[in-house]
């Protein structure tokens, strides 16, 4: 697979003039997510390759002007040629299903991580870092519930530790993605969606969304930083040192159409606030979509209780320490 890659980079790279992230990427996901699109090519190409050979050669010798090659005007089949025809795109197509199968159900977003990187599982009892997603009109918020800290237009995460995120949209359907890091992943309204992943290489990496929102969608980009444990932990701290609070009102300024919004920092946020975003009930005695849909549903069975009111802003989140990355992982 190295050697595939090194064949295909090499031209590519001479006209780019720049790193691919698709065909060499920094996270594990990630170029996994890359062997199955560049095999799949390279069976694709199996049949291409030849028919494309097959035309030339045929034009070149059937054309008018060749008074030698043979013409049979009676001639309509041939088995071996109609064997040729069939078998081997239908050969390609079970090849193709059979890996795509296999590597969209291994690669599935929602499945926890087993491995960090190529021969290095995922260690027992080992807990992802946890990362909160909103995406907005048209930046990223970020939240570190197990660091009780959040960001804007920045995330970083550290080497080689497995990360969840969840995911959801204020307004408008998005697209979550860090081609370095994994595939492409959507964040809608009053919905979440799950992304697990991992970065092993230390860098900073291109993040944005990959689904049109609106005028400002071209300037809705974050930088990802893949960091060492001694990295990431002074940036917790740093972000801890310079942020602001992050409560209810904090939000309905952050959650205004914005285009090319800078990094922000925030020491501490409500609690339950990525939840009442979630919920579509931010402001205090809004009613939760949860509460409707269990409304609608008519009066709760026996032995089933009614969803918490949500009492609208809570205490802040503030750790008041830094709790390490390889511990915050093993939590």
């Amino acid at each position: 697979m190295k050697r595939l890659r090194g064949l295909l980079l090499s031209p590519l790279a001479l006209l780019g003039g720049c790193h691919l992230a698709l065909l060499d990427p920094s996270g594990d996901v990630a170029r996994q997510q890359s062997d199955v699109m560049i095999v799949t090519t390279i069976i694709m190409m199996l049949i291409i390759v030849p028919v494309l050979i097959a035309i030339g050669v045929v034009a070149w010798r059937y054309r008018a002007s060749n008074k030698q090659a043979r013409y049979d005007a009676e001639w309509d089949h041939s088995p071996q040629l109609e064997l040729v025809v069939w078998a081997g795109p239908l050969l390609i197509i079970i090849a193709i299903g059979a890996i795509s199968w296999i590597g969209t159900h291994q690669l599935d977003p929602y499945r926890p991580l087993d491995r960090v990187a190529k021969g290095q599982p995922v260690a027992a009892g080992t807990k992802p870092l946890e990362v909160d997603v909103v995406s907005l009109r048209w930046k990223w918020l970020f939240f570190y519930p197990q660091y009780g800290i959040a960001t804007v237009n920045q995330l970083a995460a550290p080497v080689d530790v497995p990360i969840r995120f969840k995911m959801t949209s204020d307004a408008m359907m998005d697209a979550f993605s860090v081609p370095e890091l994994a595939g492409m992943v959507y964040t809608m309204p009053g919905m979440q969606t799950v992304l697990h992943a991992v970065i092993n290489k230390p860098g900073q990496y291109r993040g944005f969304s990959a689904n049109y929102s609106g005028a400002g969608f071209t300037d809705m980009r974050f930088d990802f930083e893949g960091m060492n444990t001694h990295d990431f932990d002074a940036w917790v701290a740093r972000v801890r040192a310079e942020g602001s609070e992050l409560d209810t009102k904090a939000y309905d300024r952050l959650r205004q159409p914005e285009r090319d919004a800078p990094v922000h920092y925030y020491a501490r946020f409500e609690p339950d606030l990525y939840t009442r975003i979630l919920d579509r009930c931010i402001d205090p005695g809004e009613l939760c979509m949860s509460q409707m849909m269990s409304t609608d549903a008519g009066p709760p069975m026996q032995g089933m209780h009614e969803p918490p009111v949500h009492a609208g802003a809570a205490s802040l989140v503030d750790t008041g320490k830094t709790v390490p990355a390889q511990a915050a992982a093993a939590h």
